[in-house]
């Protein structure tokens, strides 16, 4: 995997990044939930409804799948955008 920014707004984004992430490192689903001590079930959940993970087991999750969590503002640009979509 690339060493590039991946702007995340919604947790299906998470969801989608996190499952792609997994399968790029050739990674299924009960070994990235045993490395984790979690069920195979769990990390399906966690991928498909990712806005039922705790802080502590999103950055659980980054680091086994070597990934970094990094916070920033928007842009103006984009936060114009979503403000203006929020409007309808």
């Amino acid at each position: 995997m690339s060493n590039r920014i991946q702007p995340i707004a919604t947790a299906p984004q998470l969801g989608a990044l996190l499952q792609g992430t997994r399968k790029s490192r050739k990674l299924t689903q009960a070994q990235l939930g045993a490395r984790m001590g979690l069920s195979q079930k769990r990390v399906s959940e966690l991928e498909l409804a990712p806005g039922s993970l705790s802080v502590d087991q999103l950055l659980d999750i980054c680091n086994q799948l070597g990934l970094q969590l990094s916070i920033q503002p928007r842009d103006e640009e984009q936060q114009t955008t979503d403000s203006q979509q929020a409007d309808w």
